[in-house]
């Protein structure tokens, strides 16, 4: 029998997983696994569980929003093992999953882990340590996600983001920094910056740009510069709704490597939740070091002169135990 470790966030959402967890569980059982249960207590919870027991299951699968989705992605490249993942989205955006076929709902999104198809995606590497499963971003309000109270979110759904970002559109600030990648370099001042691997942020279908594949090995870039005026405001807005590619203000690009400098630390999110304050980010694409159940397979490319990122190799939980 087959090996499953369920981590699932109980408050994402509404609390709604609690209306579906028997059927979940009871589908996952038919498919032959041996399903252990952990429900998140507090943050950083899913990451470390992950990190201290993934070597001793075939699946990991996750219920919650996006930043549990990150959470257990980050414990797993901690913890040296591969394994495959199962995504259950319960958040009020879930901008990844929808990005690769994951259905919304969750008895479906249950069914697609077990007779679904396996997809290899990119993910991100930010400074060396931490990891996002598909967006770091900085500026103009990046923190609502994570500083939008749960209860609120749990109340209005994504109305709560909408409120609380009204709130903060009087304190936007503008950031000096250094932009440096292969693609793309320059000095300048700058109200937002996001490197994404999805095909919508912030429930925003085609923000992040146009021809967006999750396993090319290269991040979407968007950095705005900082409007001098309310044209110029009318004039950002609209060259980011319509992806306006010769747009002086919004400039946008791919890249595999990227590096952010500031000379005052600069707040960051990776994956809507909260990334710390930094003078210096490094953001790499590690590709197709991923392995998670879709139900319908995304658009994506496979170039034959790319690698996998440098993983170790699989080894089963049998032969984790043994050693």
């Amino acid at each position: 029998m087959k090996r499953m470790l369920f981590v699932y966030n109980p408050r994402s959402g509404k609390g709604q997983i609690r209306f579906s967890l028997a059927r979940i569980i009871e589908r996952f059982s038919a498919a032959d696994y041996d399903v252990t249960v952990y429900p998140t207590k507090a943050v950083s919870d899913a990451a470390q569980t992950t990190r201290m027991r993934a070597a001793d299951f075939d699946l990991i699968v996750c219920s919650g929003g996006d930043g549990t989705l990150d959470e257990v992605v980050t414990g797993l490249m901690e913890s040296g093992v591969r394994r495959t993942i199962g995504y259950i989205p319960a958040g009020s955006t879930n901008d990844f999953a929808g990005s690769i076929g994951i259905p919304r709902q969750m008895e479906r999104a249950a069914e697609a882990i077990v007779e679904g198809e396996q997809f290899r995606c990119d993910i991100g590497r930010f400074n060396k340590s931490d990891y996002f499963v598909y967006v770091a971003a900085f500026g103009l309000l990046t923190d609502v996600s994570y500083q939008t109270k749960q209860e609120l979110k749990n109340v209005l759904g994504h109305a709560a983001y909408i409120i609380e970002g009204v709130k903060r559109l009087g304190s936007w600030r503008s950031y000096s920094l250094r932009i440096e990648s292969e693609e793309f370099s320059a000095n300048g001042d700058f109200i937002y910056g996001m490197v994404s691997n999805s095909n919508s942020v912030g429930g925003i279908k085609g923000l992040p740009g146009k021809d967006v594949e999750l396993n090319d090995g290269l991040f979407e870039v968007t950095l705005v510069r900082t409007p001098s005026d309310l044209i110029d405001w009318q004039k950002t807005i609209g060259a980011l709704l319509i992806n306006d590619e010769n747009s002086d203000c919004v400039i946008r690009f791919k890249t595999r490597h990227l590096v952010v400098c500031s000379e005052e630390p600069v707040a960051w999110t990776r994956d809507g939740e909260d990334g710390g304050e930094h003078q210096r980010v490094e953001l790499e694409n590690m590709p197709r070091v991923l392995d998670i159940m879709t139900g319908a397979q995304p658009e994506a490319s496979e170039p034959e002169d790319m690698e996998p990122a440098d993983l170790p190799e699989e080894e089963s939980p049998e032969s984790s135990e043994q050693s």
